[in-house]
């Protein structure tokens, strides 16, 4: 049967940790997949960070998915510069999933139209229109043809971001979309948009109660809600809250803090607050 580790423990009902990788290169994404035991998935951004959809996505999935069964899944946020609900996206979709991504992540969808469109890219048929064809992609997921097209449907995660107006106007209807396993809140984007700071490192206290609300709207639809944090300790939080898929960090800024806190020991002096960081 096609499983990972996020789908498992969405399944057991269980906070998921993952990591955003930001910079591209298979080293850095096998050194994040081999960091802690902890670790449920791994995020390649191909939006905002450096890792190239063509090549880099395939490439960085193939290095983590090298490790074998333990390793984190594998997500990937497409760049979706498009209207999505025209079916933009789908291209995008095909080929991070044909190269073995076991979820995708899609930003700025702000109505139930475009989140049909990401799903049905996203499904086989008769729940969607996405085409078989890869050689790749059974082979990164560890399992036969015929035993990811059985399962690949209900074990593939597709989720979208809310981080605009319409989407929160909207998220009900979005949320209604069969297919979708659930949202995943950008606190940036979702504190700009509304015309409020980005978090520092927390959100801003009415951001904060949309952030709630969106939680307590996906869980009542059935859905999964996941967040983006930059801490061990804010994760901890949101994971007492019932969030169920949550950022800790990022390699990024992982690897900038550690780098400060041991030259900051070095040097004999103690590392402030971090203040805004992604």
């Amino acid at each position: 049967m096609a499983t990972h580790r996020l789908l498992e423990a969405f399944r057991a009902s269980k906070p998921a940790f993952g990591a955003w990788i930001t910079l591209p290169g298979t080293f850095n994404a096998r050194v994040a997949a081999t960091a802690s035991p902890h670790l449920s998935w791994l995020l390649i951004d191909c939006e905002h960070g450096m890792t190239s959809l063509q090549p880099g996505a395939a490439e960085s999935i193939v290095a983590i998915s090298g490790l074998g069964k333990s390793a984190p899944s594998t997500m990937v946020r497409i760049p979706a510069t498009g209207a999505s609900a025209d079916g933009s996206a789908g291209w995008q979709i095909k080929y991070v999933l044909d190269a073995g991504a076991q979820g995708v992540l899609v930003p700025m969808i702000s109505t139930a139209a475009q989140a049909k469109s990401v799903v049905a890219a996203a499904r086989f048929p008769p729940k969607g229109i996405r085409g078989f064809g890869s050689p790749f992609t059974q082979t990164a997921w560890g399992v036969s043809v015929a035993d990811y097209l059985a399962t690949a449907n209900d074990g593939v995660v597709v989720m979208t971001q809310v981080e605009t107006v319409d989407a929160v106007k909207n998220l009900d209807e979005i949320l209604s979309v069969d297919g979708l396993d659930g949202v995943f809140i950008g606190p940036y984007d979702l504190s700009l948009a509304h015309g409020y700071p980005p978090p520092s490192p927390d959100p801003h206290p009415d951001v904060e109660v949309m952030i709630q609300d969106i939680l307590r709207r996906s869980h009542a639809k059935g859905k999964k809600c996941a967040i983006y944090c930059t801490s061990g300790s804010q994760s901890a939080k949101r994971a007492e809250e019932g969030f169920d898929m949550i950022n800790v960090t990022s390699d990024s800024g992982a690897m900038a803090q550690a780098l400060a806190q041991s030259l900051a020991v070095a040097a004999g002096e103690q590392v402030g607050p971090q203040g805004l960081r992604y």
